[in-house]
C-alpha cells in the first residue's frame, strides 16, 4: 500500500471535467445470490477486516474507521473472490467529512494498486467510479499528476465516473447497496436508486477484495453483507 497517494480519495470525488448527475436511475441489476459474506460486528475482535493502513478497530457493535496518518486515510480489507455482486451496509459520518467502498484485484497491474471500482461517499455528493479504465488506470494516473497532460488526461476520464448531489447529516446513519453486474454499477440510499454507471472497467472478472477507506475523524459500518449477483427478475 505505500504505492497510494495521499492525495486518492480527494482526487476521486473532485474531478475536474466530470459532471454531476441527476438522470433517472434503471432498475435492479441483479437479485441477490448466494451469501458470500456477512459482518454484524457483534464481538471485541476484527475478525476477518485486515487492517492495511491503521485506524481500524470494532467496537460498541459496529466497525469504527479514524484516520490514524496524515499522508492517507485508515484501510479495512475484506478478502474475497467476487465477480458480479451485490453489497448493503450501514454507515454513519461521525466526524469524518468522506469514505470510500473500494473492489481491488491485486493481481491485475494495469491499474494503480489493482483498484477496479469505486463509491466514494462525501457530505455533499456520492461519486461512482470505473478506476480499471478510469482515474486509477495506469497511463491516466501518470497523466494526471503531469500538468502537461492533466488536461488530456481528464478528457480520457469522461464517461468513466458520475458524480451525484447528495445532502448527507452527520451523526446519522444511513443504509446504502452497492450492484455490480458486468459493465455497470448501480448505488441505492436508503431504498431510493440514487447513482447509476455504466463503463467497461466494471466488468473486470475478479474483485479480489474490498475494503472501506476512511478519511477524518470517524465512520461507523455495521450489517456489511455481499452475496453474488443472480438473474434479475
Amino acid at each position: 500500500m505505500n504505492q497510494i497517494l495521499p492525495s486518492l480519495v480527494i482526487i476521486l470525488i473532485s474531478l475536474n471535467g466530470l459532471s454531476f448527475a441527476q438522470e433517472e436511475v434503471p432498475g435492479p441489476l441483479a437479485e441477490k445470490g448466494d451469501l458470500l459474506f456477512s459482518d454484524d460486528f457483534e464481538r471485541n475482535e476484527l475478525g476477518d477486516w485486515k487492517v492495511i493502513i491503521p485506524g481500524f478497530k470494532v467496537a460498541e457493535g459496529v466497525l469504527l474507521g479514524t484516520q490514524d496518518r496524515d499522508d492517507h486515510g485508515s484501510v479495512g480489507r475484506i478478502y474475497l473472490p467476487m465477480s458480479d455482486l451485490i453489497m448493503s451496509f450501514r454507515f454513519k459520518l461521525a466526524g469524518s467529512p468522506t469514505f470510500n467502498v473500494v473492489f481491488d484485484d491485486k493481481n491485475f497491474k494495469g491499474s494503480h494498486a489493482g483498484h477496479i471500482a469505486r463509491v466514494a461517499v462525501a457530505m455533499k455528493q456520492v461519486r461512482l467510479g470505473d478506476d480499471k479504465e478510469g482515474i486509477m488506470r495506469n497511463d491516466i494516473f501518470r497523466m494526471r499528476r503531469d500538468a502537461a497532460t492533466k488536461a488530456a488526461a481528464d478528457k480520457l476520464l469522461e464517461g468513466r465516473g458520475k458524480t451525484i448531489k447528495r445532502e448527507m447529516e452527520p451523526n446519522r446513519w444511513y443504509e446504502m447497496q452497492i450492484e455490480i453486474v458486468g459493465d455497470e454499477m448501480r448505488v441505492v440510499l436508503d431504498g431510493e436508486a440514487i447513482g447509476y454507471l455504466k463503463s467497461p472497467g466494471l466488468a473486470h472478472p475478479t474483485k479480489e477484495s474490498v475494503h472501506f477507506t476512511v478519511n477524518g475523524s470517524g465512520t461507523l459500518f455495521d450489517e456489511v453483507k455481499i452475496w453474488s449477483a443472480g438473474q434479475a427478475n
